[in-house]
């Protein structure tokens, strides 16, 4: 029997926001340039993939900035 994966957990713009310390428009902002990729919820909201998020961060945070 195949194993299930878990789906990948989304966060909303002020977690994700909190994890990089800035402000929530800030994330949103990099979502329009396409600098993180966004999924738009039925309602218009958007969420992003925690594992695209962890990745983007560990970059940011080798990189030095």
């Amino acid at each position: 029997m195949p194993e299930q994966s878990q789906p990948d957990p989304l966060l909303t713009p002020a977690e994700v926001a909190a994890l990089f310390r800035v402000n929530p428009k800030t994330v949103t902002r990099w979502a329009r340039a396409g600098k993180i990729t966004a999924i738009r919820t039925l309602g218009g909201h958007r969420r992003f993939r925690a594992s695209e998020i962890r990745r983007s961060l560990e970059e940011m945070q080798h990189q030095g900035l």
